[in-house]
């Protein structure tokens, strides 16, 4: 490798090392606590925490003919 393509090689990581550095990072505290907030409202349309009623339920047993 020759002394100006480790130049050039150093230069993209320090160019990508900078743009990492740049990016604007959420805490997991705050993360948690939004995705905690998001589960609650919306625990109401989860169908395991509601349930799913048998009408509406396509994993229902299917009923035997009683004709056979």
């Amino acid at each position: 490798m020759s002394a100006s393509s480790a130049v050039n090689a150093m230069k993209k990581v320090v160019q990508q090392l900078r743009f990492e550095a740049s990016i604007n990072r959420v805490k997991v505290s705050q993360a948690a606590a939004e995705l905690q907030q998001f589960c609650l409202q919306n625990a109401h349309h989860d169908p395991l925490l509601t349930g799913v009623s048998s009408s509406t339920n396509p994993f229902r047993p299917q009923k035997v003919c009683s004709f056979l």
